[in-house]
């Protein structure tokens, strides 16, 4: 199955447009908090450069969704690619010239992230439109392995991009991604057309509205967003935050630690994707908690066990 999901080039670009363009933004996504605390040498706004990062998703999630239902598939995705180039190579440039400051780096962040709102739904929403039904479970799980695999090769790209260039140009390296994506997206034949380019902001808060009572209306339903905006929340600032923290106060080059610790749990990430169906058959809440506690357990060892050698073992 996977052999004939491969040969269909359609499905091929859609995969490669997601995997290159994942991959830069793992990397712009450490490097927007690398130059946070260059900056400002501030725990404080280093978390709020995080926050930056997550804040648009819950702004904009539902509206981008919204739109993504109703405009044009290709031109949205194709214009949520070129609008991030130039924010992405204004980061590199201000630098550059020494006028990069973190306000500027705080909006330039907020904007890139609001963009992929739209960008993202509008991205799923392609690949039923190049499948058929049979296709569409193994086109998933291949898809999501690309997706998640291609963070393994960011400690070997960025340990070269950081010796080479700086890791400012982590974001030449995203703008990159972005224009490849834009034309991988391009080639990519979807006949399947949405409502069209005309919508108002009535429709918008119709589809919301519809989408937040039938939401509500599911007591499990509701558990699990709480719980994943609590978890994900904990997850970016320890995670992602916390993490950084600790690298600069141990190491002389926390970057490149940092780097290889994110493809450690790429890996990590990939393998548990893979052996959870040989341990758990049917998903629930009580499958979800048994992660949350084996997540905390990990944060817990680090607590206790401060020290770059089981940051790595853990």
């Amino acid at each position: 199955m996977y052999k004939l999901i491969i040969k269909k080039q359609s499905i091929r670009n859609y995969m490669l447009a997601g995997g290159i363009s994942r991959l830069g933004d793992v990397l712009a996504g450490m490097a927007f908090l690398f130059l946070a605390y260059e900056l400002t040498e501030s725990t404080l706004l280093t978390s709020v450069m995080a926050m930056a990062e997550t804040v648009p998703y819950l702004l904009f999630g539902l509206v981008g969704g919204a739109i993504a239902d109703v405009w044009p598939t290709k031109k949205l995705l194709i214009f949520s690619d070129m609008v991030r180039i130039p924010l992405a190579l204004a980061v590199v440039l201000l630098y550059e010239i020494d006028l990069l400051y973190y306000p500027a780096l705080l909006v330039i962040s907020f904007l890139i992230q609001s963009v992929g709102c739209f960008f993202n739904p509008a991205h799923r929403l392609v690949l039923p439109q190049i499948t058929n039904l049979t296709e569409r479970t193994a086109a998933n799980s291949l898809n999501d392995t690309l997706t998640r695999g291609v963070t393994v090769l960011s400690p070997i790209l960025s340990i070269w991009l950081i010796d080479t260039f700086g890791f400012v140009h982590f974001f030449t390296f995203d703008a990159i991604t972005y224009a490849v994506s834009a034309l991988l997206i391009y080639n990519i034949p979807i006949h399947k057309k949405n409502q069209g380019t005309f919508f108002t902001f009535q429709m918008i808060n119709e589809r919301i509205c519809e989408f937040a009572i039938w939401s509500l209306s599911h007591a499990l339903l509701k558990r699990l967003f709480l719980y994943t905006f609590v978890i994900v929340l904990f997850n970016t600032w320890v995670w992602d935050v916390g993490l950084l923290l600790a690298l600069n106060e141990m190491s002389q080059q926390p970057e490149k630690i940092y780097t290889t610790l994110q493809g450690v749990y790429g890996i990590t990430v990939i393998l548990t994707n893979i052996l959870i169906p040989f341990f758990f058959r049917k998903m629930s809440l009580k499958t979800y908690f048994t992660g949350t506690i084996i997540w905390g357990a990990g944060l817990t060892y680090y607590a206790l066990l401060y020290d770059i050698q089981h940051f790595l073992l853990v």
